[in-house]
């Protein structure tokens, strides 16, 4: 050391271009040494630039030197090389006597002054080494380049030989001891860990020293880690270990995981923020997945038993923070996800159990509004469980959907049949789109719709839906009771969206037909003006049958006197305007007015058209036994009896004998318009059976179809993969069942579509 202090209390005068070595280091040592320790007070600019000029000067001499000792980049070199190499060792030297200095100083401090002594030696040994690289520019571009390209080793630019310098000769010396500086770091982050306020800037300082000194052999201006990541992050990574495995199991052995949730979340939050305050940005994968290792998989099967207590209690905030976390560990989410689907499926099975409790009656005079009402709001709550705790995540959307599907078409309201809840669906968007229906007045139909739509997403059988739907469509038209022509489209759009064009085409068409009718009947009108008998007011609907859902009348019906003549003239005129198609009535369809003329009060008598036959016998009778009225209107005995029984009800007609029914002359109501025409029993009945009958003719012939676009796409095929390709076609519209697959394929084998490949027993070919 002692040659450094004598330079710093000799001024020399600056030496001249031709000086030797030890003149001009004599000079540019003195100046070296004052800033490396006496930067604060300051250089010149003279100085600097007198400094800079020596350097320079003496690196561009020539001439030799008698100065032989063997030391970085001599070999038998002459001339410039030598002298470059000259100033190169003598800086080398003038760096380990500096370091020296601090190496003894820094033996004796511990933990923070230690740090606070190193961090502050940095920044002066680091802002000098800048000064100097600068002062020896000359040797940097010329000497220290050319050494480097010829491969040279241990040869670096001035300012990174100071920082290989510290490394070797006061660095290593210091972490040596007990690694003391990277243990003096990571007792400060505990102390902060544990609560206490640490000086964050100082160990941002020190660590950022440990990545400086990093150093790439093969490109020096590329940052290195291999320091930091050996002396401070592996040792760092450890301790972080070991700190949390001791807290969670201590937290835990005290606290409920509601409150561990917090604490997890919290730690792994501090964790990433301390990367940011003062650990390198390279350490955040490996130390983020470290306490997700430690604070998170290590727990999982306590969270994962915790779940279902969480979801039971509606425990929002709590399934929040368990979401976040385990979803951050690979297949953490997945065995919640399965408990979910549980959870939702028991939770829409006892919402209907809960119902048919409540009903008396059981699963056939359910209501549909209410069975609709529990479905949908299961899937309300859960589905706002999914948005809020889960983030709408797409496996616990597939799982609520799984579970919806579940109980939506197996519950203790369906038993083993899988048409009950499309039925009940369609009578609640029946209920909806009709006129005065209160629903649609308490609240937006339109929202109402859109819900009867989520219902419908999970329906297997969707064909019965459709059925039932279009049934219901046919009879809200023909009577005239749709709450309106938008909603009604509104609600086809939605279908058509669902299931495609093919699925709506049918009910599009009635709508077609509506309308092409109204035209008819304004035509029709427009021609019989003239007719004096034509004072009755008369509407018509012709109705395609491929596209409505309703069948003729199976009993005879004679038509009254009083229409027949505008029944004959319609009959006519239609033949006339469409030649070749042929006209069916249908009479259990049809609805008439009739007025009152034998009370004092005059009343309107809405019928059906069984009604009004039966009434209009009393234009010429005061009474008629249940035979006459068979002779006389040709309906069969058992409607007969019903249609008389509404009327008797309605003491329209009086029964006081067995089988003789009067009219009553002291009819009596308090409205003018009298609506007799209500449904009865055999046709409600009736429209279930004929409904579910229609689905399953059809069906047979949607699994024929299927099979044959298959075999004409695929020519040959096994009995297996065509089963399989068969279901997974038709799965969107009904979960087709394989005996029914195996008879439509023996049908198209009786009808020659397909047929066995010879020397096979489960090879079918197409027959083109």
């Amino acid at each position: 050391m002692s040659s450094t202090t004598t330079s710093a209390n000799v001024s020399h005068p600056m030496p001249p271009a031709s000086a030797d070595l030890a003149t001009t280091w004599a000079f540019l040592e003195e100046g070296v040494d004052h800033i490396m320790t006496k930067l604060q007070t300051g250089v010149s600019y003279s100085k600097y630039m007198s400094l800079y000029t020596v350097a320079y000067n003496y690196c561009t001499s020539s001439r030799m030197h008698n100065t032989t000792t063997d030391t970085v980049g001599q070999g038998s070199r002459t001339g410039a090389n030598l002298m470059g190499s000259d100033l190169y060792n003598n800086l080398i030297r003038y760096f380990i006597t500096h370091l020296k200095l601090l190496k003894d100083q820094s033996d004796s401090l511990q933990d923070e002054a230690l740090l606070r002594y190193y961090a502050s030696e940095w920044d002066r040994y680091t802002t000098g080494a800048n000064y100097i690289n600068r002062l020896f520019t000359y040797l940097n571009r010329h000497w220290v380049k050319r050494e480097r390209d010829e491969g040279r080793k241990g040869v670096y630019p001035v300012y990174t030989l100071a920082l290989v310098q510290w490394k070797s000769n006061f660095f290593l010396h210091v972490q040596s001891k007990h690694t003391k500086l990277a243990g003096a770091i990571l007792r400060l982050i505990e102390r902060q860990r544990n609560g206490e306020t640490i000086d964050q800037g100082l160990v941002k300082k020190v660590v950022d020293s440990f990545v400086s000194l990093g150093l790439d052999e093969s490109d020096i201006n590329k940052a290195s880690l291999d320091v930091y990541r050996e002396h401070l992050e592996t040792p760092f990574l450890d301790a972080t270990e070991k700190y949390y495995e001791q807290e969670s199991e201590a937290f835990l052995a005290e606290s409920s995981v509601s409150d561990y949730l917090k604490k997890a979340e919290e730690r792994l939050k501090e964790e990433e923020d301390r990367v940011d305050r003062y650990l390198n940005t390279d350490t955040r994968k490996q130390l983020v997945s470290k306490c997700e290792h430690v604070l998170i998989r290590q727990h999982s099967d306590l969270m994962w038993e915790s779940f279902q207590s969480l979801l039971d209690f509606d425990k929002d905030e709590d399934l929040q923070r368990m979401y976040a976390l385990l979803s951050r560990i690979p297949e953490g989410l997945e065995p919640l996800r399965k408990k979910f689907e549980e959870h939702v499926k028991k939770a829409g099975l006892a919402a209907v159990a809960k119902l048919l409790g409540e009903g008396s009656e059981g699963a056939d005079s359910l209501d549909p509004k209410a069975y609709v009402d529990a479905l949908l709001e299961v899937h309300r709550k859960n589905s706002d469980t999914v948005t809020r705790s889960f983030r709408g995540e797409a496996g616990f959307v597939a799982s609520l959907d799984k579970a919806c599907r579940e109980f939506v078409n197996r519950n203790s309201a369906t038993g083993s049949s899988t048409t009950k809840s499309p039925e009940l669906l369609a009578k609640h968007a029946d209920m909806l789109l009709r006129k005065n229906n209160k629903m649609a007045e308490e609240e937006d139909l339109e929202g109402a719709l859109n819900r009867v739509m989520v219902l419908f997403k999970y329906i297997e059988d969707k064909d019965v839906f459709q059925t039932f739907y279009a049934t219901k469509l046919s009879k809200r038209l023909i009577h005239g009771v749709s709450a309106s022509d938008e909603s009604e489209a509104s609600m086809i759009s939605k279908l058509k969206e669902a299931c495609g064009f093919e699925y709506t085409n049918k009910l599009q068409r009635m709508f077609t037909d509506m309308s092409l009718s109204k035209d008819l009947t304004d035509q029709f009108k427009e021609r019989m003006a003239n007719h004096e008998d034509m004072d009755i007011n008369f509407s018509i609907m012709v109705l395609g049958t491929n596209f409505w859902p309703l069948s003729a009348p199976n009993n005879d019906f004679i038509i009254p006197p009083e229409i027949l003549p505008t029944y004959d003239r319609f009959s006519k005129y239609y033949q006339t305007k469409h030649s070749g198609r042929k006209l069916t009535w249908l009479w259990n369809y049809s609805k008439n007015e009739l007025r009152t003329n034998y009370l004092n009060q005059k009343y309107i008598l809405m019928t059906s058209s069984y009604q009004m036959s039966v009434l209009l016998q009393y234009n010429k009778h005061d009474t008629l036994s249940l035979e006459e009225l068979i002779t006389a209107t040709a309906i069969s005995k058992d409607i007969l009896t019903q249609v008389l029984t509404l009327l008797v009800k309605a003491k329209v007609l009086i029964n006081e004998e067995t089988d003789q029914y009067d009219l009553n002359p002291n009819f009596k109501s308090k409205k003018i318009r009298v609506n007799l025409n209500q449904p009865i029993k055999a046709e409600v009945k009736a429209e279930s059976s004929e409904v579910l009958k229609t689905v399953d003719e059809d069906r047979k012939y949607v699994i024929q179809a299927t099979i044959v676009r298959i075999m004409k796409a695929r020519k040959t095929m096994k009995n297996q993969p065509l089963i399989q390709e068969v279901i997974s076609q038709i799965s969107q519209r009904f979960a087709p069942k394989i005996p029914d697959i195996k008879k439509a394929i023996d049908t198209l084998l009786e009808k020659e579509y397909i047929e066995r490949v010879d020397g096979t027993r489960d090879t079918f070919a197409y027959v083109a």
